[in-house]
């Protein structure tokens, strides 16, 4: 099971493989203290938890750089954990895309011949944040899973998710299926590895349509 150290070094190589590519336009490299695992420079985070309108909540993080990285189309992404003893006591992973894409939109031609923004140019998009935490200490069977996936701000939205994820599976979930063409490209530089966290999801929420990792 992934310890501290390994999700620390998850991140290091996520991030440099993000620059690598050309992915990440600014990026705030990770650092540990104490157990937590979080971001050079990292302010209060509890602005995106607010009932507030999400541009302001973009603006705000954007603003404060509260992120490991932001991407080359304004997509901030969050990965934090806390270990105690070795143990993961909790994490938030988070995707904020940029509130509006019409810099893009509008003026087509200067993007489409860059993969990244292959599935973004279209006028139908709408974007959302995705947030997966991993939250034990506040687990109520079904209602509150241990972890648990958040789309879109929804307060009482929680889709229960088979086991916390480590960093690499996050990054691989968003850049398969909001990157893809850049994915397909440059799979090779974003090999899972075999480390997972144990499984927390209970027999009722396997009952529900949930997220799983097998």
């Amino acid at each position: 099971m992934p310890d501290s150290v390994i999700i620390l070094r998850q991140i290091e190589k996520i991030t440099a493989k993000l620059i690598e590519i050309g992915l990440s336009a600014e990026q705030n490299f990770p650092s540990s203290q104490f157990g937590r695992i979080a971001y050079s420079g990292m302010q209060d985070v509890s602005i995106a938890m607010k009932n507030i309108a999400y541009e302001e909540i973009y603006r705000k993080l954007e603003e404060t750089k509260n992120y490991n990285i932001k991407m080359l189309d304004g997509a901030l992404i969050q990965m934090l954990y806390s270990f105690e003893d070795s143990k993961l006591i909790s994490h938030r992973l988070a995707f904020f895309p940029a509130p509006t894409l019409e810099s893009f939109q509008n003026e087509p031609d200067l993007y489409e011949n860059d993969e990244i923004y292959a599935d973004i140019l279209g006028r139908n998009i709408v974007t959302f944040p995705i947030r997966f935490d991993y939250d034990p200490d506040n687990f109520e069977d079904i209602k509150h899973p241990k972890t648990h996936a958040t789309l879109g701000q929804y307060k009482n939205c929680r889709i229960p998710v088979s086991e916390p994820l480590t960093p690499e599976i996050f990054i691989t979930f968003l850049l398969r299926n909001f990157y893809n063409p850049a994915f397909q490209k440059h799979t090779q530089k974003f090999i899972i590895s075999s480390q997972r966290f144990t499984k927390t999801i209970t027999d009722q929420e396997k009952s529900l349509l949930h997220l799983g990792i097998y």
